[in-house]
């Protein structure tokens, strides 16, 4: 069964979460997928995951690259999985098929109404689904608490 994961981003941009989920993602030798809402978003996350760190980059490419499906971090604005993620990200309200994945993970701006209004909705459909769904908020110190 896909666990639905929803990050509430409150102290931290998606710029600085995105990176750090991914990473452990990678550890556990997990492939994913990251869907964006618009070329352009992904254009961003692409320079994103090669300069986020001055000592390290995340191995990725994007959907329109001819090595998309070797790729262990692939972004997109499509909902297809040409790399055989176990892992979906889905950002700005991107939405997708979730049964195939092991999990998905919603990250939404906790600070803008639109964004948590779209969230809440992605909330109730994944419920509806019957799908295990984990909300994770972080406290002040930046860390990520599961909440119930």
């Amino acid at each position: 069964m896909t666990e639905v994961h929803f990050y509430h981003l409150q102290r931290q941009p998606l710029e600085r979460a995105l990176p750090q989920l991914i990473e452990k993602c990678l550890e556990r030798g997990w492939r994913c997928v990251v869907q964006a809402a618009s070329p352009e978003r992904i254009d961003a996350l692409d320079q994103l995951l090669w300069t986020y760190r001055e000592d390290s980059f995340l191995p990725h490419g994007t959907d329109r690259e001819d090595n998309a499906a070797e790729q262990p971090v692939l972004l997109t604005t499509r909902e297809d999985n040409p790399n055989g993620s176990k892992v979906r990200f889905l950002v700005d309200g991107a939405t997708a098929d979730l049964a195939s994945y092991e999990r998905a993970i919603y990250l939404f701006d906790g600070n803008d109404p639109d964004a948590v209004d779209v969230a809440r909705d992605q909330w109730k459909e994944a419920q509806g689904e019957g799908f295990d769904t984990i909300y994770w908020q972080q406290d002040e110190n930046g860390r990520w608490q599961k909440k119930v």
